[in-house]
């Protein structure tokens, strides 16, 4: 699963009108990087030497406002209605209570539960579920109902299915078209175990986006990301620009990684020809999750952008709290525009 994981520690009693601050995680031993200096944050403070108890405060800029409101309200009960997963809601994403709240989500499909258990992940290693024939059907008229432009749709991994789950991606983007004919497709999409006949079953829809997360620098997937293969992942990407689609791929920074490891994947993508790439912090979703091993400062996001652009790399979207499908829609335009008009 290509998730965007993250604690959200919210109160409950707020009334729906109101916004409140989100620590979004309890994490301890991480460091503040940026460029030129790395600070460690105490465990009862915002900076300085480690203290002793309590959980580690998280930076100012990894703090959220929780809007909430009708459309945050009208959103959930739509999803609930036509029995709809979503990655936002699956993974704690930081920003599922912004993106609601704008009546955005990024539908989950082929079920709740993963065939992998990646040590970043929130989604949860489970029995499989039956592929539901009736879900692309459901999705599409979520999308219609919400009225979307942009529609980012991604899955748990399904290496119990032949095609990994190809097929049940073609149909829902069949889905979409007939309910949404000018909406923008962003499909997020697993491995499929490097299988290229599964692939093409995704590509032949002709998708606007095809997004495949490499997550985490090579060196560090025999811990992170067990089951996955990095150079897989890479020709996945490579296959979706012979195609001739738009490939986009993310990662996540605070996983143990170097800044010259970062440098390293986005040369890879660049590679590739990779033409957007997401780039955020990231943070445990729980204490049983790998924990961080530092906060990396707004400022060095800026740098690997720049690094981005400099390698050739058309979008870059890198902040914080930058997931793979956060104002997705946004950085396709950008990407759109940036081109002429031509995805």
């Amino acid at each position: 699963m290509s998730s965007d994981p993250i604690l959200s520690n919210c109160s409950s009693e707020k009334d729906p009108g109101e916004t409140s601050d989100a620590v979004a995680s309890a994490e301890y031993g991480a460091s503040v990087s940026k460029p030129g200096a790395s600070v460690s944050l105490s465990h009862g403070g915002d900076s300085g030497s480690p203290g002793l108890g309590g959980p580690l405060r998280l930076p100012p800029w990894l703090r959220v406002r929780l809007p909430r409101g009708p459309v945050y309200a009208g959103t959930m009960n739509l999803l609930k209605e036509l029995r709809l997963n979503t990655v936002c809601q699956g993974a704690r994403c930081p920003n599922q209570f912004e993106c609601f709240a704008r009546g955005t989500a990024t539908f989950m499909i082929l079920g709740a539960n993963c065939t992998r258990n990646c040590a970043f992940c929130n989604i949860g290693l489970g029995e499989a579920e039956a592929v539901d024939p009736g879900e692309p059907g459901r999705l599409a008229e979520a999308a219609a109902r919400m009225g979307l432009g942009h529609v980012v749709v991604t899955s748990v991994t399904r290496d119990d299915l032949p095609d990994g789950g190809a097929g049940h991606f073609a149909a829902v983007t069949r889905a979409i078209r007939a309910a949404c004919p000018r909406a923008r497709i962003e499909l997020l999409i697993p491995d499929f175990r490097g299988d290229e006949t599964a692939l093409r079953l995704v590509l032949s829809e002709r998708p606007d986006i095809i997004n495949h997360n490499v997550e985490t620098p090579p060196a560090h997937y025999p811990r992170i990301r067990p089951q996955a293969d990095y150079r897989q992942s890479l020709t996945l990407l490579k296959r979706v620009k012979k195609a001739g689609l738009t490939g986009k791929s993310g990662f996540m920074v605070g996983l143990g990684e170097t800044d010259e490891e970062v440098r390293g994947v986005l040369s890879d993508l660049a590679a590739v020809d990779c033409d957007i790439v997401t780039i955020g912090q990231y943070l445990a979703p729980s204490r049983r999750h790998t924990p961080a091993q530092r906060y990396v400062h707004p400022d060095m996001f800026a740098e690997y952008a720049a690094w981005g652009r400099e390698l050739g790399i058309k979008e870059v979207f890198s902040s914080p709290l930058a997931r793979s499908s956060y104002h997705a829609g946004e950085v396709s335009e950008a990407l759109h525009s940036s081109v002429g008009g031509k995805l």
